[in-house]
């Protein structure tokens, strides 16, 4: 039986029009250049980027942070398909556990990149390394991400696997699972942000509200691309998406964005109006420090795309209009991904705890390295989705893969 889903699997990987074609060629095109330069950073070593003992953590380690968001925002289809048994979203609730596997791969793969060589990676494996658990926070976020990437790999396979055979996914297994995901996936950035505020040297993130932060904010972002991926599904294919599912996360969203903005209004008040030693980390970010203003243009343009975006997803009429809504979309994404990479690693560590201000630009190799992670990412949610969305539909089943095989085994295989 395994033998003809993963043929038929095979099968429609490979076929396609042309714009599949292209985009999977861009993808593998992308994939490439981030070998070649991950090659070249490692007979380097992680002198070829800009990182250094100044600023240790950077580009690698914010897009970390920034995708660990993206996986968690599958709950926001999760809570409402399965704990309120809310059918519109229920229906391609399956699509968000998609996401989150691909966000994950891509996080393992950037704590690798950052770890300068792969042999160290095995330093946080149990039994193979000293992973100092539980001491060790990095530990503990190794732990939560693996399970967290299993228990999405276990809900999907089997779907995805008893829908090929036309048969219904067995509750009993699906469902503890798809709970347990819930409380999961608030831990994995939950234990992240722990991560950063542990650091009692690096007062911009020694606050007690990174973590409420960072999970407000993945409610925002992730989110943000379901919504336009669920308006290509629907145009591209016959995948019954309705208007409520994408107007009930639009709504979910702007619920987020004002506990994220208000967050970090308080986070900045507290720094400004307290004005001690520790306000320096956070004026390098907004308005820079003498002549060291190299963020500050991303911050404000930041803050304003994330308060345009509350505003177009608060008003009913506006997120109802598509192309608002999708303007909200890649705003609020932009925001996020300020807020979480540049704005949160790099102010973290400039000025250094020695006082020095070390201005840390990317090079061309991070670049490279990153643009192959994000082919990987979206080669991995591409292939899925192309699995995933023909036996959500019916046209993929056992009988169109394999007619002669027994009616019994098939059990209505054909819808």
């Amino acid at each position: 039986m395994a033998i003809s889903f993963l043929r038929g699997s095979g099968r429609i990987i490979a076929q396609g029009n042309r714009a599949y074609k292209i985009w999977v060629g861009a993808l593998l095109a992308l994939i490439a250049i981030g070998l070649l330069s991950y090659s070249f950073q490692m007979r380097q070593g992680l002198i070829a980027t800009n990182m250094r003992d100044q600023v240790s953590w950077a580009f690698y380690v914010g897009n970390f942070t920034f995708l660990v968001g993206i996986a968690a925002a599958a709950v926001m289809l999760v809570i409402p398909a399965y704990v309120y048994n809310w059918g519109p979203i229920k229906e391609v609730a399956i699509l968000g556990e998609l996401l989150a596997i691909s966000a994950i791969i891509m996080c393992l793969l950037f704590v690798l990149v950052d770890m300068g060589r792969p042999d160290r990676f095995l330093h946080i494996v149990p039994f193979l390394g000293s992973p100092n658990f539980p001491i060790s926070i990095m530990a503990w976020d190794a732990l939560v991400l693996n399970i967290y990437l299993g228990v999405n790999l276990a809900v999907v396979i089997h779907i995805l696997y008893k829908g090929f055979y036309g048969k219904d996914y067995n509750k009993k297994f699906v469902i503890p699972l798809v709970l347990f995901s819930i409380p999961m996936a608030v831990s994995i950035h939950t234990v992240t942000a722990f991560l950063y505020s542990g650091f009692a040297a690096r007062p911009y993130w020694n606050t007690a509200i990174l973590a409420p932060r960072f999970i407000v904010s993945a409610f925002c972002s992730g989110p943000a691309v379901l919504l336009v991926l669920f308006q290509v599904l629907r145009k591209r294919t016959g995948l019954p998406i309705k208007d409520e599912a994408i107007q009930k996360v639009a709504e979910l969203m702007a619920y987020a964005m004002f506990l994220n903005l208000f967050l970090l209004g308080a986070e900045i008040f507290k720094e400004y109006y307290s004005h001690t030693e520790h306000l320096l980390y956070t004026q390098y970010f907004w308005s820079g420090l003498g002549p060291h203003t190299t963020l500050v243009k991303y911050a404000w343009g930041g803050l304003a795309a994330s308060i345009c975006a509350f505003f177009i997803f608060l008003v009913p009429r506006w997120r109802r209009n598509m192309i608002l809504l999708n303007i909200g979309c890649a705003l609020i994404y932009f925001s996020v991904y300020i807020e979480k990479g540049m704005g949160l690693v790099i102010p973290g560590m400039t000025p250094d705890t020695l006082g020095e201000i070390y201005e840390y630009k990317p090079t061309l190799v991070e670049w490279g390295v990153t643009a192959g992670i994000y082919g990987i990412g979206f080669l991995v949610f591409t292939v899925l989705v192309k699995l995933a969305v023909p036996i959500m539909e019916g046209h993929f089943h056992a009988i169109s893969v394999n007619p002669t095989e027994p009616a019994a085994e098939l059990d209505a295989g054909a819808h």
